[in-house]
């Protein structure tokens, strides 16, 4: 049986003979009995799905490419396992990050180490473990790191992150391309081309590559072209002066549906558009085939990712708004908030009713701004009743805090009928086993 939003959904995603939502083959009731809410549940057979595609869409086109999971969009050990097992590396931003891949057993040589500020703390725990590859973001990263790795007695693999200064046309907040940005050595200020030439000196830096990365979440696909194009325009001389691409990465970004009437391109179209951009310029520039990387992470995650709330309090104000307030907002997802990020919902357990009127899903925390969605048609709500948030998997999580000390949400794992609890939930005595009184 299909309903209304199933496109945001996971792709196991179904009503039963209750006329309960299912997912994974379980009834999301059941989830929220079992778990509790509020309840992070995440579809394996959608994240599977998501790796094969992006992994086929591209090799397909381009056989030397090298998909990263983008982990900070949400990584845990159980989801690091998966990725790996599905072929991915890592894209990592943290020693945090590399901590979790390490004890999902992820090979430390598939991390790909992200950041614009990383510690020497963190650098010297990315050259003990052997990662991959670092991509470089700052001059004083480039000296710190050099030194680092002099004083082990290793030459360690970099990427140069650049700024093409091309728009994606998404929220100021998540572009990153542009030269207004924190990240990346910008190419109008000189500072590419003298960080390359600095890299290309550094004694104990192997520069085997490029990295840009646009923004995110990228719904068009046109500025992908360009920035391929811009890049590899700008890196043709640097060959005479010893630059060999062996790795090109035009990052991540690939957009996923929040709202059933704004879907992203498929994977299929991002893929089409940035290899057919990079073996042309390839082929003018003479640049032989280098490994394409790229990095998928809200694309991977997002879908499959379902968030379930009980409804509390209700509040209606004749003729201004009616308030259905939930057991979690802004500290299970801060999206909403911050970025004005706008998100569907079903009554999990009436699936079938239909729109009666709009209401407003409010939090609990003690915010005004704790508000999940604005304005949305649903059936009419009770206390009591399961809201089902789709699209909920990526940057909810991961950017979860403990504000108001709520405790963060369980995570559990759904598939062929089964739940496994993947993350337990917070309790009051983990919130303040770090403070000292």
């Amino acid at each position: 049986m299909s309903f209304a939003n199933a496109s945001l959904f996971p792709v196991t995603a179904g009503v039963n003979g209750k006329g309960h939502l299912t997912l994974g083959g379980v009834d999301a009731l059941e989830l929220a009995a079992e778990y509790g809410t509020p309840l992070y549940v995440y579809d394996e057979a959608t994240l599977r799905g998501m790796c094969r595609e992006f992994v086929g869409e591209f090799t397909k086109r381009y056989p030397k490419t090298k998909v990263l999971f983008a982990s900070k969009a949400f990584v845990n050990p159980a989801i690091a396992k998966l990725v790996t097992e599905e072929g991915l590396g890592m894209d990592v931003v943290s020693g945090g990050e590399i901590a979790v891949a390490q004890a999902a057993r992820v090979p430390a040589k598939g991390l790909y180490f992200h950041g614009n500020n990383k510690t020497p703390q963190e650098l010297e725990m990315a050259l003990e473990v052997g990662l991959g590859r670092v991509v470089i973001d700052s001059f004083h990263e480039l000296k710190l790191l050099n030194d680092l790795a002099k004083a082990r007695g290793v030459k360690q693999d970099v990427m140069l992150r650049i700024s093409p200064n091309v728009d994606p046309h998404t929220h100021v907040m998540t572009t990153t391309g542009t030269l207004d940005s924190k990240f990346g050595f910008a190419i109008e200020t000189g500072d590419a081309a003298k960080a390359i030439r600095q890299a290309l000196k550094s004694s104990n830096l192997n520069l085997i590559g490029i990295h840009f990365h646009l923004g995110s979440p990228i719904f068009e696909l046109e500025p992908y072209s360009i920035a391929v194009d811009t890049i590899l325009t700008y890196l043709a001389p640097f060959k005479k002066e010893g630059l060999n691409l062996q790795e090109f990465s035009p990052g991540g970004g690939f957009a996923i549906g929040y709202l059933r009437d704004k879907l992203p391109p498929p994977i299929s179209s991002y893929a089409e558009v940035i290899t057919t951009a990079l073996k042309a310029r390839l082929k003018d520039l003479g640049f032989g085939e280098p490994t394409l990387v790229v990095e998928p992470g809200r694309s991977i995650v997002g879908r499959a990712g379902v968030a379930l709330y009980t409804v509390g309090g209700i509040k209606s104000i004749p003729g201004v708004r009616k308030y259905v307030s939930v057991d979690g907002g802004m500290g299970d997802n801060i999206r909403p908030a911050i970025y004005g990020s706008k998100y569907e919902a079903a009554i999990a357990n009436r699936m079938g009713a239909k729109p009666a009127e709009k209401v407003t899903i409010a939090g609990k925390y003690c915010e005004s701004g704790d508000v999940l969605i604005r304005d949305i048609e649903l059936p009419t709500l009770e206390t009591g009743d399961i809201l089902a948030m789709p699209s909920a998997g990526a940057y909810a999580p991961s950017m979860a805090s403990v504000y108001n000390l709520n405790p963060r949400p369980a995570i559990v794992m759904v598939a062929n009928g089964k739940s496994r609890l993947i993350r337990r939930r917070e309790s009051y005595k983990d919130m303040m086993i770090n403070d000292v009184v």
